[in-house]
């Protein structure tokens, strides 16, 4: 099979708890706006801008927006770790002959930040995508699974027609997964490579026995 394995990025791939709030931190500051920063790291997930709407004038939401993205490379990269398991899970994919790819809500440059400076190193990086949103990059490159740990994930894994893979290691816990629709639930990234080896074992044999054609 021509395995493509897509991967969410904030809490899948990378702790990004830290770095969100030494950034918010940041912004509250330079504004003078109060934002508790250790609430906000509960949510991660959704677009920045859901976020900002608990703190700031939904008319100043697009210029906040936009400076905590500026000044996010200096607060939020060098504390940001690899969550247990990353590195190897994309490594298991391309061990597999397939393209792992990160499909994420993150502001795309800020996303490849990360990636780089924790030398993980997919095949493709798309950015500003979030749930049923991300169905569309998904479709784009063939993936037949999308691992994520948000109820979004799990919404544009099944737009997408992908099987949704989650680990609960993110704000929703793993019944709100379940509920979702999550097709596996995983206690966390360093099951993957057992799980997706079987995957694709068992997938072979589905494909060996269809008919060759005329």
């Amino acid at each position: 099979m021509n395995l493509t394995v897509g991967f969410d990025l904030d809490m899948t791939l990378i702790d990004s708890r830290p770095g969100i709030k030494a950034a918010l931190q940041a912004l509250s500051a330079e504004t003078g706006t109060f934002i508790d920063a250790d609430a906000a790291v509960t949510r991660i997930g959704p677009p920045l801008d859901q976020e900002l709407a608990y703190w700031f004038p939904e008319a100043e939401i697009p210029a906040r927006a936009d400076r905590y993205r500026e000044i996010y490379p200096a607060y939020a990269i060098e504390p940001t770790p690899a969550m247990p398991g990353a590195r190897e899970a994309i490594e298991a994919v391309r061990a597999l002959g397939g393209r792992a790819i990160v499909v994420t809500a993150k502001h795309e440059p800020n996303a490849r930040l990360h990636l780089k400076h924790l030398g993980i190193e997919p095949d493709a990086v798309i950015g500003w995508l979030w749930a049923e949103a991300k169905a569309g990059a998904l479709r784009e490159y063939g993936a037949q699974v999308y691992v994520g740990d948000h109820v979004g994930d799990v919404r544009g894994a099944r737009t997408a027609g992908a099987l949704s893979v989650v680990v609960p290691t993110g704000p929703c816990p793993e019944r709100e997964l379940r509920e979702a629709g999550a097709d596996v639930v995983l206690s966390d990234l360093t099951e993957l490579p057992q799980w997706l080896a079987r995957y694709v074992a068992e997938q072979q044999p589905a494909r060996s026995a269809q008919p060759a054609e005329a």
